[in-house]
């Protein structure tokens, strides 16, 4: 199998107070931690960062893969991407991605005829609170939901280089902004693979997910 990489990178970091992506972890940035799963995989075969038009870290970030939102980041892949080759969207928040799992999905999302996503199957009690608020982080419960069906998608999220490519300029057509990959496929008809992680795949938001992360990279002896 092969496969392209599409790493969106951009993100302002403010509840991290910073640009998170290039807060040190295991002696690297998270982002190049990010990364570095499928830059060991000989089945990833080049890919598309995205990151601020400002972004000081750019020419050297970049000197390999090209730098470009996830939409132009697949147009830009067009001369080398075939159509049904895959591609993979990464959070470079998540720089806990293990190889494990990273060969999980490809195994199963590589012979399914849509794609695939990591998840985690909902653990907790589910609340849906009632619209309006006081207090921020504040707001009183309306039902409690049943949580055998809900899943938390994760990253990588990997379908086919041509249905995603027209789902997504689809979406920009119609003025629509989807939360992920997922949904995109999810409004032209096409229903992913859920594909459980097994190992921690976190997302760095806050500085304390900065030091989990490190806790269990550490733990893997990266």
């Amino acid at each position: 199998m092969r496969y392209w990489i599409v790493m969106p990178a951009a993100g302002a970091g403010r509840r991290f107070g910073g640009s998170k992506q290039y807060a040190l972890l295991a002696g690297r940035t998270v982002l190049e931690t990010a990364l570095q799963p499928f830059l060991e995989d000989p089945q990833c075969v080049g890919g598309s960062l995205l990151l601020a038009a400002d972004d000081p870290h750019r020419s050297r970030l970049t000197a390999g893969l090209p730098s470009h939102s996830v939409c132009n980041g697949l147009r830009a892949l067009e001369a080398r991407a075939g159509a049904e080759d895959w591609v993979l969207v990464h959070d470079a928040a998540r720089p806990a991605l293990s190889a494990a799992d990273l060969q999980r999905l490809l195994q199963y999302g590589g012979i399914d005829a849509v794609g695939a996503l990591l998840a985690a199957p909902v653990a907790d009690t589910v609340k849906r609170a009632l619209d309006g608020g006081g207090q921020i982080g504040v707001r009183r419960c309306a039902a409690t939901l049943p949580r055998e069906a809900l899943w938390l998608a994760q990253t990588p999220q990997m379908f086919r280089y041509a249905p995603l490519r027209a789902a997504l300029e689809r979406a920009v057509a119609d003025g629509r902004t989807p939360t992920d990959e997922a949904q995109a496929m999810e409004w032209q008809g096409h229903a992913a693979l859920l594909v459980q992680a097994q190992d921690s795949n976190i997302k760095i938001t806050t500085a304390t997910d900065l030091l989990l992360a490190q806790a269990i990279l550490r733990q893997r002896g990266v």
